[in-house]
């Protein structure tokens, strides 16, 4: 169990980095499914275009959703967006970091899948094979079709085995011609994912640093607290139960004694330190109350000595930090120096 508590710890401890692991394994599994899925284009004037399209955008937008619902701060989000104002306000920048954050590992996933999608051809070859120019590519001097057949045949250039369109425009020539297309886009879209990246990441510091770093900090505190209350929590239910399973014991083993069924009764060691930790939290209704306030009015962050908290939060709301006060030699070698 050690073993397994060091490595839980490990993740938590890394769990930026563990995420971007996640995102870049999804980004491979994105590839790899991509390459092993078996593309059908119905070859229909009405029914191209939806496919090529859907099969180009919509797994990149499952994969940018299973990025955030794998995200673990998407909840913390989520709560920090929700929660009353109480006596800790919430700041827009902090939010709209974390958000950025999230979206930014999300994004991974979808952008390989639809550069690997346009690099391959098949779906900008579907959706928009009945828009190849057949004056440019094709025989002129083929007798005239309405405009509905002219579709017809051309909504069957990628279906090889059904095409009957060679004397209007070679198949090989008009994919040739939608795959050129298709990846001169691939190419783009990674260009412009990439200068997009670098701009992100590397001159958004430079605009406004000091709002940056403010934003980078609050964000990490948040997740650093939101972890530390739920230990806290889990070390207190933990003693909790087990007052509660001791003093049970306790109780039968007084009865079954009253009862002249002598029985070795032992001292438990640990029911002093356990009781310790329940921090004057001993019972169902306490803990809801705690509970409740920490959502509803979180303590100011500031350090001072700790206000007693009444039943509808805390006692020292809307009053002022109290500060310790400044020595003179303190003082006066400040106003010296100003």
């Amino acid at each position: 169990m050690d073993k397994f508590r060091m490595i839980f710890q490990f993740f938590q401890s890394n769990q930026e980095s563990f995420m971007s692991g996640i995102c870049g394994i999804m980004a491979l599994a994105s590839t790899q499914i991509y390459s092993a899925f078996d593309f059908n284009c119905p070859c229909l004037p009405r029914y191209n275009l939806a496919y090529g399209l859907g099969i180009l955008l919509v797994p990149p937008f499952i994969l940018f959703l299973l990025g955030f619902v794998l995200n673990n701060n998407v909840s913390m989000l989520a709560e920090e967006w929700r929660r009353p104002q109480g006596q800790r306000g919430k700041d827009p920048a902090v939010l709209r970091y974390m958000f950025c954050s999230m979206a930014q590992r999300a994004m991974i996933a979808p952008v390989v899948w639809v550069s690997v999608t346009l690099l391959d051809g098949k779906c900008i070859t579907c959706a928009f094979c009945t828009l190849v120019p057949v004056e440019t590519l094709g025989n002129a001097s083929h007798p005239s079709l309405s405009q509905g057949d002219m579709k017809r045949v051309l909504a069957r250039i990628p279906c090889k085995e059904i095409y009957d369109g060679q004397e209007l425009i070679a198949n090989e020539v008009a994919v040739r011609y939608l795959r050129c297309i298709s990846q001169a886009l691939g190419w783009c879209f990674v260009l412009l994912m990439t200068m997009l990246a670098f701009l992100v990441r590397s001159l958004r510091p430079c605009f406004s640093q000091a709002a940056f770093l403010k934003s980078r900090y609050w964000s990490h505190y948040i997740d650093i607290e939101r972890k530390l209350f739920d230990e806290t929590c889990t070390e207190h239910a933990r003693s909790f139960a087990k007052v509660c399973i001791q003093q049970f014991f306790e109780g039968m083993s007084a009865d079954l004694v009253a009862a002249h069924c002598h029985l070795p009764r032992k001292a438990p060691e640990d029911a002093g330190e356990a009781t310790e930790k329940l921090l004057g939290i001993t019972d169902w209704d306490t803990m809801n109350m705690v509970l409740k306030s920490w959502h509803r009015c979180k303590p100011p962050l500031h350090l001072h000595p700790p206000a007693l908290p009444s039943g509808n939060g805390w006692t020292g709301e809307g009053q002022p930090p109290v500060h310790p006060p400044v020595p003179r030699s303190e003082m006066a070698a400040y106003y010296s120096w100003v």
